[in-house]
């Protein structure tokens, strides 16, 4: 009988997978106690939160039920993160997953980062298996194209209603996003960005003409206020320009975007390298999102399915800029939409023709 032989880039994937679990587990002893503040008051739950709706309440409540509350972080590493990789596993592993090239490279730092941030009781853990949905959906395109991004759109707006509020804004964020790329823009990958800030920026100034108070005023702006000075905020995002009147939030909303997306002024940490670490990946990671959502937006009727990954992670990343204290901040959430990412870096499965 003919063996079956493992395919080199699973071979990768395997070996990369073995490497994450490995430092999930041992990560407990290495990381800075700040990497595990979330992590206790989940698993603690000192005012006794837990509950139903809202994401702090329900993540208490799961780790409550499921007995992983009250197990050794390194166990919870042990459980969780196979089962993330087995997600990620099922929504495909590329041929040439296996070569050395800076797509793949952004992958592997993306899962290697699993390791760090959700090796612990984490409401990201609950994102990144919401969130995996999506990617099966566009992949198998089981659906008219209608009626997949409705279901996508309503899973998003339930999610946010349950878990995290803040989800309700990307789907009206991807469709300006979507809208402006129909529109015959010499520059529509710009044009689309743009346009999502745009409709951002006048949701938060509609917000604080009803409250009185603007959106990233109102959370980042006032949670950096309260944690200053604080270890856990070394990489802190607030506004240059106070975000009190409006033509300050007009540049807080741009300057957290470009802070948690390209953020280039975190060069400023030259002495602290996992910070740079942080900045140049996310950077990258930016930059060659937008030119693969170029070339993809040359093929949108070949790609109008996978094309939708695009619009929504862009949507995610600008309302990032309205809610994210920090850099580390940023990244763990981003890592929480990791399946999104993911399809998108790959959209295309097995591109011949577009150099890397």
């Amino acid at each position: 009988m003919q063996r079956k032989k493992l395919h080199k880039s699973t071979f990768v994937y395997l070996l990369l997978s073995i490497c994450v679990v490995s430092l999930g587990i041992i990560s407990y002893w290495i990381l800075p106690n700040r990497f595990f503040f979330d992590a206790i008051i989940i698993s603690e739950d000192f005012y006794n939160e837990k509950g139903f709706f809202r994401s702090y309440p329900v993540t208490m409540l799961f780790y409550e039920v499921t007995g992983l509350g009250h197990t050794p972080f390194p166990v919870v590493a042990l459980i969780q993160l196979p089962v993330l990789l087995v997600v990620l596993y099922r929504i495909g592993i590329p041929a040439r997953f296996a070569n050395f090239t800076l797509r793949n490279v952004l992958v592997y730092i993306c899962l290697l980062l699993l390791a760090f941030f959700i090796s612990m009781p984490s409401k990201e853990f609950i994102t990144f298996l919401f969130i995996a949905f999506i990617p099966f959906l566009l992949k198998n395109k089981r659906f008219r194209l209608i009626t997949t991004v409705l279901l996508i759109f309503s899973g998003i707006v339930l999610f946010g209603i349950w878990f995290r509020s803040y989800f309700i804004l990307i789907p009206v964020v991807a469709l300006v996003i979507f809208s402006t790329s129909l529109v015959n823009f010499k520059q529509k990958v710009f044009a689309g960005i743009f346009s999502g800030l745009l409709l951002v920026i006048f949701l938060s100034l509609s917000y604080g003409f009803v409250k009185g108070e603007y959106l990233s005023q109102s959370t980042r702006e006032e949670l950096n206020e309260v944690r200053a000075g604080e270890e856990a905020t070394n990489s802190v995002i607030i506004s240059p320009v106070s975000t009190e009147r409006w033509y300050g939030e007009v540049v807080g909303v741009f300057y957290g975007f470009v802070s948690v997306n390209v953020p280039l002024n975190g060069f400023r940490h030259i002495l602290k390298p996992q910070i740079l670490a942080f900045v140049l990946w996310q950077t990258v990671l930016m930059l060659y999102l937008l030119y693969l959502y170029q070339n993809c937006l040359r093929q949108r009727q070949r790609y109008k399915y996978e094309i939708w990954a695009f619009y929504l992670v862009f949507a995610y990343f600008i309302v990032q800029g309205v809610f994210e204290p920090d850099l580390g901040s940023a990244v763990k959430h981003k890592i929480g939409i990791l399946p999104l990412i993911y399809f998108a870096l790959y959209y295309d499965c097995f591109r011949k023709n577009i150099p890397v």
